[in-house]
């Protein structure tokens, strides 16, 4: 990473801001405007959180469930514990991991969501792809996981494949949104597909 980039960061106001507050990333705030227009995540709650870490959106997701809910946090590298967060490492896309993640669930989820982000290789179609097939995995996670009502939140990029992925969201769920949070960075692709009231 250039000096120049890290100099950008450092003057995002978001990035101070989760510096402040001790939020992991700045995709804490994201999390929290979609949470502001949707109202996805309530007290008392069972959340999943898809490709968590670093952790920034299981903070925010335990903070809104309380101490009567419970988040289940699932990345596939090695994460940090999360207070009063069940942090498991594992592959989405993975069939014998996600029987283990719902075992650990015991109960249909509240809400599952996903910022997971593909490691990025500059070719705009490879990532946009690669993007779109996380946002995928985690749809079908959801739809083993989540209880009738239930919400779903993924983070993808617009391109080729997009359209088939909000379709897929809209034939599982009756309101579909996609919405780009302020704290999303300027000039990125990404967009975040909510779906709410699980049929």
């Amino acid at each position: 990473m250039g000096k120049a980039w890290i100099k950008e960061r450092r003057r995002d106001r978001y990035y101070r801001a989760a510096k402040r507050m001790e939020y992991r990333s700045r995709a804490a705030f994201k999390l929290l405007q979609i949470q502001d227009r949707f109202h996805i995540i309530h007290p008392g709650d069972t959340v999943v959180d898809l490709g968590a870490a670093p952790g920034g959106w299981s903070q925010v997701a335990a903070d809104l469930v309380g101490p009567r809910g419970r988040v289940i946090a699932v990345a596939v590298v090695r994460m940090r514990a999360v207070s009063q967060v069940d942090v498991l490492q594992g592959d989405i896309t993975d069939p014998p991991f996600v029987a283990v993640l719902l075992e650990a669930l015991g109960r249909p989820a509240d809400a599952v969501v996903c910022d997971a982000s593909p490691k990025l290789s500059g070719v705009k179609s490879l990532d946009q792809a690669r993007a779109v097939g996380l946002a995928g995995g985690a749809l079908e996670v959801a739809g083993k996981a989540l209880g009738p009502g239930g919400s779903f939140v993924a983070k993808a990029f617009r391109g080729s494949d997009y359209g088939q992925f909000l379709s897929d969201v809209r034939g599982r769920f009756p309101h579909v949104k996609e919405y780009i949070p302020e704290a999303s960075p300027k000039g990125s692709a990404e967009v975040y597909v909510v779906g709410l009231g699980r049929r």
